[in-house]
């Protein structure tokens, strides 16, 4: 039999869990409010219905992160390591190829490039921690359904 004491820990969530899906509903809020604004994609910025049909993509999936998240699917945790790669190699394909005059340009005010690299640089060793992070603790992700719902 079960005391109310040892279920509350079967069903009690991980902190690391929910920080996670936290971070993964804020970068899904982060990616739905650029919706309508240019959107840099593997050395190129895309505007107009491209634009548009790229950050529906990524909110999409980030959404699913959360979820997958929230709900600890296996499935997620794959899919996480894989998206925050893609960032990574995103972020280092932005630098190399979009010049700092096309981004003046498309702004319409000067970039200190210094700093553009740095923040860019700085959020790319952050994903990776963060990947770490979740390699570490597959054994968090217990759920081995193959969809959300």
């Amino acid at each position: 039999m079960i005391t109310v004491d040892e279920h509350d820990d079967e069903v009690r969530r991980p902190l690391g869990i929910t920080l996670l899906a936290g971070l993964y509903l804020f970068f899904f809020i982060l990616s739905a409010s650029t919706f309508g604004h240019p959107f840099p994609f593997f050395g190129h910025i895309h505007t107009g219905f491209a634009a548009k049909a790229l950050v529906l993509a990524d909110s999409l999936v980030c959404l699913y992160l959360f979820l997958g998240v929230y709900k600890r699917q296996l499935l997620t945790w794959y899919f996480l390591i894989a998206y925050n790669l893609f960032e990574i190699a995103n972020t280092i394909f932005n630098l190399s190829f979009i010049s700092t005059a096309e981004l003046e340009q498309l702004v319409g005010e000067r970039v200190d490039q210094e700093a553009l690299v740095i923040n860019n640089v700085a959020a790319a060793l952050a994903i990776l921690l963060l990947t770490q992070y979740i390699y570490r603790h597959r054994s968090l992700f217990t759920n081995r359904q193959k969809y959300l719902f």
